[in-house]
């Protein structure tokens, strides 16, 4: 599946991840993966506060993350599933 623009996605986390699937670097995109889950998870604890918009703008970052690591999944029975994951 082609990274492509869309409305309402993060056109520089999309140029970001472009560039880490570009070098066939899973290990970056998957620091990012973890950094987007962790700021998440922060956004959805805060009070006092309507976080809504930077949720669903984070939750747009995740979808073109793993958009990303799924263009380097390699194909099916090439590498056991242990070492992909």
């Amino acid at each position: 599946m082609p990274l492509t623009l869309e409305s309402g996605l993060s056109n520089a986390m999309q140029m970001i991840v472009a560039g880490y699937v570009k070098v066939r670097d899973r290990r970056a995109l998957g620091d990012l993966l973890a950094q987007r889950r962790k700021m998440l998870t922060e956004l959805q604890a805060v009070t006092g506060i309507n976080p809504a918009s930077s949720v669903a703008a984070v939750q747009d970052e995740i979808a073109i993350i793993q958009a990303g690591l799924e263009e380097l999944r390699p194909p099916p029975g090439s590498l056991p599933e242990n070492e992909w994951n």
